[in-house]
């Protein structure tokens, strides 16, 4: 290749207009070889350049994903029938927010009246048991009877108890309470109506049901959650998920609300190629909503040295980026990685301290000047 020098001597060779666009080539030439733009500060003002300085950043955006805010499992359960039924009345709505053991619902069950019926005769049955137990006990010790006729009877008392104790778990089940149990074995009246209550305090996000409908057994009413814990479900393209790491912040776009990476998935989807992460969800959460799609940037802290600049400040040439740093000649040309961007900024690093003086604007015009006019990209 010819060097620089012999161009400026080829260059004296023309006269008038040729000489001064020899001299032009060369000029953009040098700049180019030497990374260093000559400029006067009436050259720089009529470039349009404007000067700025470096913001060091502490926290790199790594990616942008869409991502669903969702709710734990564990903090969603269903409200069903426990047993067939007719519904008298509905006492709380979507959005209604509602407390553990709130009533929820009234049903009209005849399967309640056969169990409480059940119930009774199950107790009746054990207490003549329990008598025939303690009489035969008491012959056995006398020795009036064998030991076999005992056991029998001791061994049909322990059933009846065993099964008493199961319809009474079957009527909490269905609704009753421990104190209406017990007036139901006091009273021996029987009682259709029923009521379903709230097993957690939260929120009702689905009513599935209305009054006077008629209900098969386990049927569901309500889809209850507890909202103080939300999740982000992320959908990370497969080829970036290897640079996201457990305990990555999460920024939510349009939101205060902010996330921890706690999972990433070990399967890719097969739709659209990308990889679940999950993240918790640690601040400023009342200003999302379960079920809302978002979109999210995962943000990793930073060890090194790095800078925020406008995307405007940074020169690409042949797959390389730049930034103009202002000097007493005019401007260097340093070289630097982006690791990093956002909508309007990139983060970069490279062979900077932090207190040089950038081009904010005006990065085309020295661009050119650096590479000479129809330079390459």
């Amino acid at each position: 290749m010819r060097n620089l020098l012999s161009v400026k001597e080829d260059c004296q060779s023309f006269k008038g207009l040729a000489v001064l666009t020899c001299l032009f080539v060369f000029s953009f030439n040098l700049n180019a070889a030497t990374n260093q733009i000559v400029l006067t500060n009436e050259q720089i003002s009529n470039l349009g350049v404007e000067i700025g300085t470096l913001k060091s950043v502490a926290n790199i955006p790594l990616l942008n994903a869409p991502a669903k805010v969702v709710i734990p499992p564990e903090h969603e359960t269903i409200v069903s029938a426990p047993q067939a039924a007719l519904i008298s009345r509905l006492n709380v709505t979507v959005g209604d927010t509602v407390k553990k053991g709130q009533v929820l619902a009234t049903l009209n069950s005849p399967d309640l009246v056969e169990l409480q019926h059940r119930y009774l005769q199950i107790s009746l049955e054990k207490n003549l048991a329990f008598n025939n137990f303690q009489r035969d006990k008491k012959l056995f010790n006398e020795g009036i009877i064998p030991q076999k006729r005992w056991q029998e009877t001791h061994s049909f008392y322990q059933d009846r108890e065993s099964e008493l104790n199961n319809i009474q778990q079957m009527l909490k089940i269905a609704g009753m309470s421990e104190t209406a149990i017990q007036r139901l074995a006091q009273t021996r009246q029987l009682n259709s109506q029923t009521t379903l209550t709230a097993p957690i305090s939260g929120v009702i996000l689905e009513r599935m049901a209305t009054a006077g409908e008629r209900l098969n057994a386990l049927a569901p009413l309500y889809r209850l959650a507890n909202l103080e814990q939300l999740w982000l479900e992320i959908a990370i393209p497969q080829e970036q998920i290897s640079n996201v790491k457990i305990g990555d912040t999460v920024a939510i776009t349009n939101s205060p609300a902010t996330a921890k990476i706690t999972l990433l998935g070990k399967s890719v989807n097969l739709t659209n190629q990308s990889v679940m992460a999950r993240a918790v969800i640690v601040s400023n959460q009342e200003s999302l909503r379960a079920g809302q799609s978002v979109n999210i940037s995962v943000i990793q802290g930073n060890t090194n040295t790095a800078f925020e600049v406008p995307n405007a400040a940074i020169a690409q040439n042949e797959g390389k980026a730049f930034l103009f740093v202002r000097n007493a000649k005019g401007f260097a040309v340093i070289p630097v990685n982006v690791i990093g961007k956002q909508a309007a900024t990139s983060m970069i690093n490279g062979a900077l301290k932090g207190s040089e003086q950038i081009a904010v604007k005006g990065a085309v015009a020295l661009k050119a000047n650096w590479l000479g006019l129809g330079g390459s990209e």
